[in-house]
């Protein structure tokens, strides 16, 4: 398997990944955990329910906060400044285990809404934030295993959600460290 007229980093991490990875069980499981990544809806659902909690509901709000900006800057600008067409979309004869989506690749929806959300909830869960990684970096992995995105797509994505996690975390806390007569 060669993936030539693209860079070399994600010619080899994909030729790696098509020839060792996919066996009957890796072609069943990773199409269920990319669905989960769908719209960042398993991260959504976990933000209501934190939501539903007291002791919870600053972490869920956290979470929406931090998935809608790392949406509007990766699905509504980046992929529109970049513009850079899927591997499905280049290598067109590839066999696919999904419907081939019509977007454009970078950075990957997916990741990005994952390690928003997940690096978040390790912020300020971590009981069950590194659950929440473990989950995240599988559907991260999903989308190049499922040849719907560049391994620097992925890289790209999880880098800019742990981003504005961050950003949104240190913005919360310098906001609770200020006195009442500042707010």
């Amino acid at each position: 398997m060669h993936f030539e007229g693209i860079p070399a980093f994600d010619a080899a991490v994909m030729e790696f990944i098509q020839t060792h990875f996919h066996n009957p069980v890796t072609d069943a499981v990773f199409p269920v955990l990319t669905t989960l990544g769908e719209a960042g809806l398993i991260w959504i659902a976990a933000a209501l329910v934190l939501l539903c909690f007291k002791k919870t509901r600053t972490t869920g709000t956290l979470v929406l906060v931090t998935m809608l900006l790392t949406f509007v800057s990766g699905e509504l600008i980046l992929k529109n400044i970049v513009c850079r067409p899927r591997p499905c979309a280049a290598f067109p004869d590839f066999p696919m285990l999904i419907a081939r989506p019509d977007s454009y690749s970078f950075p990957s929806g997916h990741s990005a809404s994952s390690f928003a959300a997940a690096v978040m909830l390790t912020l300020r869960q971590k009981k069950w934030g590194w659950a929440a990684l473990v989950l995240a970096a599988l559907i991260a992995f999903s989308r190049v295993f499922l040849f719907v995105h560049y391994p620097t797509d992925v890289l790209a994505g999880a880098l800019l959600g742990t981003l504005f996690a961050f950003v949104v975390y240190t913005v919360h806390k310098k906001k609770l460290e200020k006195p009442l007569a500042d707010r």
